[in-house]
Parts: structure tokens; sequence; C-alpha cells
């Protein structure tokens, strides 16, 4: 039976992860701040280590076969690049010393896709197109293209693959973390929407693809997980579809979104955290357009319709009675 460590995984992705590990039979260790605040059932494949990303794991690392390191900080309202940078990348550094150290075979880094250059509909973003503005600028991006830049300059000895989801959508995400789009335009009788789009993926297709990529990922090698591009517009039009809804939508002005830029910045100025920023407003008025050929060739992942996706995600948040 192979190991697996991973870290992360009472998040939305790492939960997914570790449902899929068991399932396909991996003895699985994972890191975890404390155990009572977990909410997975026993399992005799599945041990828990208390900790943070810093902590000494070094002997649970004996006979390991694969890290993965999903754990991370993605909110968008912290008002240091260094806070980013500790939790994102000297972690991951700390984490992959220690694993050349006991010669586990493969790391798997999962990043975003957001470290890599975005496309538009007639040309989509791939793994060789360079990080573009807005997200050159983002904390996160930059701190998640950071750590990816340490691992592919020091994988002589430990294998490293990236991996670079998009947006995901489906079961388990308790936060809400990207689910909070559905929350956007749940039940409302006006949805506003930015003129922009993104990638669409389900989380169960991405953990598919981590999964894959134990066995199929070549070192040194990124994979763009990712699935259908979408306006705003058109996300909304399948979300009130699959929940029968009928609110009017209407577009949101880019100067509302380029004011409120603007308001955010000012509020930042003075040490006020907020999602609001220049950056996270211009990434709403772009096509954040991505490819994943590579993704299906090499790693052979197949990704669902985005309404299951949706649908997955609604049917969730009703049971967990979040909606």
């Amino acid at each position: 039976m192979k190991k697996v460590f991973v870290t992360g995984i009472t998040g939305f992705l790492g939960t997914n992860v570790l449902l899929k590990l068991l399932k396909d039979d991996y003895f699985v260790i994972a890191l975890v701040r404390q155990k009572n605040s977990c909410y997975f059932e026993e399992n005799k494949n599945l041990q828990l280590i208390e900790g943070d990303l810093f902590t000494d794991i070094s002997m649970c690392l004996k006979e390991v076969d694969y890290f993965i390191h999903i754990a991370a900080e993605t909110s968008q309202g912290l008002l240091s690049y260094n806070y980013y940078k500790k939790v994102n990348c000297d972690a991951t550094i700390h984490l992959y010393s220690q694993c050349i150290k006991f010669n586990v075979k493969k790391f798997l880094f999962v990043s975003t896709a957001n470290t890599l250059g975005f496309g538009n509909s007639k040309e989509l973003g791939d793994e060789k197109t360079p990080q573009k503005f807005p997200f050159t600028q983002s904390f996160y991006a930059k701190s998640k293209s950071e750590a990816e830049n340490y691992l592919l300059q020091n994988n002589s000895e430990t294998e490293v693959v990236i991996l670079n989801p998009t947006f995901m959508l489906g079961a388990y995400d308790r936060k809400p973390s990207s689910g909070k789009i559905i929350f956007w335009g749940w039940k409302k009788k006006i949805v506003f929407y930015p003129k922009g789009g993104k990638n669409f993926v389900h989380v169960e297709d991405v953990t598919d693809g981590i999964l894959n990529a134990i066995e199929n990922a070549k070192n040194g090698e990124k994979y763009i997980l990712a699935n259908e591009n979408l306006k705003y517009k058109d996300f909304f039009q399948k979300l009130n579809l699959i929940t029968g809804q009928k609110p009017i939508m209407i577009p949101i002005p880019n100067f509302i979104l380029i004011l409120l830029g603007f308001i955010g910045n000012f509020l930042r100025f003075f040490k006020i955290e907020t999602n609001l920023s220049s950056t996270n407003m211009k990434a709403l008025r772009i096509y954040n357009f991505y490819s994943n050929k590579k993704s299906i060739k090499e790693l052979g992942t197949t990704y669902f319709p985005t309404e299951k996706a949706i649908s997955d995600a609604v049917e969730f948040f009703k049971n967990e009675n979040l909606l």
C-alpha cells in the first residue's frame, strides 16, 4: 500500500482529495491543526498529525512515497505580502526540504492557474504563457509563483509537479470559499454581474487530476486543471437554469468596478482589510481563460460539465443548510 502525506485536508479541495485517496486504497498521513476539529470518519488508512506548516514532520515521512501540498493562504483581503509569502512560499520550502531529506519520490504542489498567463476565447492561456497583470500584482498569486520557482529550481533529488487549478465548484466547500459565487446569485431578484469571465472546473476533476499526477506527471512540469471558459453572465444563466430562478440580469459597468478598486486601495492605505482593490476589480473585468489540453493528454484527466459542478455545489449547500 502506497503512503501519501497530505496538507490542507479540512479545506474544500483537500477534503475531496483525502476521500478519493482513501477510496483508492492509499494510506494517508495528514497534517491538521487540531484533530478534534476534523469531521472525517475514523479510517484504518488515515493517520492525523497535529501541527502547523512549520512543524517538524520528518519522522512521519519515513516510507512516504508522495507528498501532496494543498494548504495555503487564499484570502484576498490581507494587507501584507509577507504573510502570503510565509504561508504559501516559506512553508512550502520547509516541507519540501524535509521531503528531500527522507527521499520522498514526488512532491505535488497545488498552486493556481493565475501564476500562468490567461488568454481569451480566441487564444487560451496554457502552461507556457507568462503570468500577466493583474495577477502579477496579486499577493496570493505572487507568493504561489515564488514557491513554484523555488521548487522547479531544486527538483533534482525529489521530483516536483506543479498543479494549477482554475475556479473550483462542487461538494464539501464548507467555508464556503469559491462557492461564494453561488450565493451571489442564489434567490436574488436581481443579479449584478461583472463583464469579464473565468474558467470553471469541478473539484472532483481537479482531485482526479492530482491523483493521476501521482503516477503520470513528469518531473518539473506544470499542469493546468481547467474545464469551461465562461463569461460571468453565462455562468449565472446556468445557475438560474439549474435552480429554477428567473432574476433580472444587470451587468456592472466597468467604471463602477474601477471606482470600487480605488475605494479598496484607500481603505488598505489606512490598514483596513478588504477584498476590494484595483487588482481584484481588474480581475473581474478580464476574460481569465485557460486550456486543459495538457492535463487531458499527459495526465488522462477527464472533465464533467460545469452544470454538474454547479448542481453538486448547490446540493451540498442545501444539505448543509448553508444557503
